[in-house]
């Protein structure tokens, strides 16, 4: 999520109205995309990720995904997004007590800084780092951007992520071991392909398949889209210092004809997702790939108990290796975790 979308809140009695038996239940799960916030007036913190995570599944452990959350409110601007790393160091201490259940929830996180600071962002890097406790591993760096006035864009202009300050701020990241989060819509795909290739060393996580664009000037040519993503998804996938996070997409489109009471179940969400997820598994393999609940975002939408019994049938047929990573494996080793 870029800063102040607008979230509202999901509808608990309308996801209410689906529910499943766990696929699964005992397949180890680290969830490496989530937030927490006050938003809006909706509450997404500790208590009401808990309620999730206890949906029925094995979540391990998760990690915190930045989205302008709890910045402070004075001191220099470049250091307010401070505040969403101590927020959420407090927010992993909590869990970390067991009060919430058993899984390590902001195990990991990756914060926001400006990366227009170029070369001089180490300091503040550092800062990061320390107020979060040892758990920060990394930055994500927002850089939609649409020529069409339909599009909702989140960075002021082209081009963000190959302008000389981000390569001189992502050269700093990689040098101090951290990774860089990208999201970004699917006709700048190429522009993480160039960012890999001028830093090899540098650990990108591509958020959302990369984001295809399908309403506004796209609308009515899901098929086009789908072509001209999946090309430049494989290119992207042969730099091998990428991986994709697997999520975060549309389930019922406009034309949708569908029972709009009932909340979508995992069939239907698996049969949507299936040939992105697929094709981002077969450029990437299980190894550069891992699924995402980007809740509570997605929570609009389906509940987590459904939103992961979809991964479970979209990846039924894999070897329990593969699996393991999908599901655990590349996100432990993109955020340096110990599981």
């Amino acid at each position: 999520m870029a800063a102040n979308t607008g979230q509202t809140a999901p509808d608990d009695d309308w996801l209410a109205g689906t529910a499943e038996a766990v696929l699964e239940p005992d397949l180890p799960i680290v969830d490496p995309h989530h937030h927490l916030w006050l938003r809006n007036g909706y509450l997404y913190q500790m208590a009401e990720l808990a309620e999730d995570l206890a949906s029925g599944h094995n979540i391990v452990a998760t990690v915190f995904a930045e989205c302008h959350s709890m910045y402070r409110q004075d001191g220099p601007e470049d250091e307010r997004s401070l505040g969403e790393t101590e927020f959420v160091t407090g927010q992993a201490a909590m869990s970390a007590s067991g009060t919430y259940g058993p899984t390590r929830a902001c195990a990991t996180m990756f914060g926001n800084v400006d990366m227009t600071l170029g070369a001089a962002v180490e300091p503040l890097l550092e800062k990061h780092m320390a107020a979060s406790g040892g758990r920060f591993r990394g930055v994500r760096y927002s850089t939609g951007w649409d020529a069409d006035e339909r599009i909702r864009n989140v960075a002021p202009e082209a081009g963000m992520l190959v302008a000389t300050p981000t390569k001189e701020a992502a050269a700093v990241l990689a040098r101090m071991d951290l990774e860089l989060d990208v999201w970004l819509y699917h006709p700048q795909l190429d522009e993480v392909a160039a960012l890999a290739d001028a830093l090899p060393g540098l650990t990108i996580v591509l958020n959302h398949v990369g984001s295809p664009i399908l309403g506004g000037p796209y609308r009515g040519k899901s098929d086009e889209v789908f072509a001209d993503w999946r090309t430049r998804i494989h290119r992207v996938a042969e730099r091998e210092n990428v991986t994709v996070k697997l999520g975060a997409l549309p389930i019922r489109m406009p034309d949708f004809e569908g029972d709009r009471s009932v909340p979508p179940g995992s069939e239907e969400v698996a049969a949507a997702w299936r040939p992105w997820l697929e094709t981002c598994i077969d450029a990437f393999g299980p190894e550069r790939a891992m699924f995402e609940s980007n809740f509570p975002v997605q929570k609009r939408w389906c509940s987590y108990q459904v939103c992961w019994n979809a991964f479970k049938r979209i990846a039924a047929d894999f070897s329990a290796s593969e699996k393991h990573d999908l599901f655990a494996g590349a996100a432990a080793r993109a955020y340096r975790m110990e599981l």
